[in-house]
């Protein structure tokens, strides 16, 4: 086949797959529509699709300064990827088909696609990609996490592509569910930044304790909600904080408690505000500096732990992971031992 009608043939069964809403290389993020580079290739491996996961947040204020949380657990991690139904089998037939006919457009050997002709075409297992049940069933499709693709996990789904039949469980190890859904959302949950309050809210002083809190009502819980559309399938994270740790940012420091886990109140709120005539007493919530830091100041590192569970469809629901989040404050301290009472 002459060059030119080669690439007016590939112009056309590209725009083929662009109108199927797929793409032969790895495609952006789960929910969203990436962008859509084209591959010639004789593989119909579902790894190279994007997921139709959705997502929706809750709670959550947009912030410059707030960000995703991180689990604290080192046993457990998001999934990296996944198996979930994806085409109805007359797709399938289309997309599969475009991919054969570019791969032989521009000259690939027909030896390289005869094992899927035979498996989704040819009857071994499948006859004509089961379009004759159209509508009792989906092909699934594995799926790699976008935010995990180059985590070596995220290789570990290699099935091909497989028919399953409307209202049957597939029985795969790492088929989609609503505790893999609830993982996603895990991944997704983002918190406002940890901005404390101080006192003294200027310089403090050496010897003299620095009162940190969080008023009651500052953080809220944050959920979000994962679901596959047309499956019925979906899961929903709460986020709760439920303990703030204190980081001097320095050596030449007491932590106050000693183990710098400073816990939320009845209320809501974590440690104790301030007041004129606290300042004899130490805070329940707080740091005694020993130490001038001169001309520079200590980055005060203050770390949120949110404590996290998850309901989903069926009655289904556990805990995650907590996940933290950390924010760090400038904190110059001076030796001039002058204290406001």
């Amino acid at each position: 086949m002459p060059a030119v009608t080669r690439r007016v043939a590939l112009a056309a069964l590209t725009s083929t797959l662009f109108i199927l809403g797929v793409n032969t290389a790895v495609a952006g993020g789960v929910g969203s529509n990436g962008s859509r580079d084209v591959k010639a290739s004789g593989d119909s491996s579902g790894r190279v699709l994007q997921s139709r996961i959705t997502f929706n947040v809750k709670g959550a204020a947009p912030s410059e300064d707030g960000g995703a949380i991180t689990s604290n657990a080192v046993d457990w991690e998001p999934p990296a990827c996944w198996y979930e139904p994806y085409w109805k089998a007359k797709d399938f037939k289309k997309f599969n088909e475009a991919q054969w006919s570019i791969h032989e457009s521009v000259g690939g050997a027909p030896e390289d696609i005869a094992d899927d002709k035979a498996r989704y075409k040819q009857g071994r297992p499948y006859k004509d990609f089961n379009v004759d049940k159209n509508d009792e069933g989906m092909w699934w499709v594995a799926v790699t996490n976008p935010k995990m693709k180059d985590d070596p996990a995220s290789n570990d789904c290699k099935r091909e592509p497989f028919w399953v039949d409307n209202g049957e469980n597939p029985d795969v190890p790492q088929a989609i569910d609503t505790e893999t859904l609830a993982g996603l959302a895990h991944q997704r949950t983002v918190v406002p930044p940890t901005k404390v309050s101080l006192a003294p809210n200027g310089k403090s002083t050496v010897n003299a304790p620095t009162w940190v809190w969080l008023d009651k009502g500052t953080f809220k819980p944050v959920s979000v909600t994962a679901s596959l559309p047309g499956t019925g399938l979906w899961a929903t994270t709460t986020a709760k904080p439920v303990s703030l740790h204190i980081d001097p940012g320095t050596e030449d420091a007491e932590s106050l408690p000693a183990s710098g886990e400073c816990v939320i109140n009845d209320d809501g709120s974590i440690g104790e505000p301030y007041a004129r005539g606290k300042a004899e007493l130490t805070p329940p919530c707080g740091v005694r500096y020993l130490r001038s830091s001169g001309d520079d100041a200590y980055g005060l590192k203050a770390t949120l732990t949110w404590e996290i569970s998850w309901e989903g469809a069926g009655g289904t629901g556990g805990v995650l992971p907590d996940g933290t989040f950390a924010t760090t404050t400038e904190v110059p301290v001076q030796e001039i031992q002058s204290v406001n009472r």
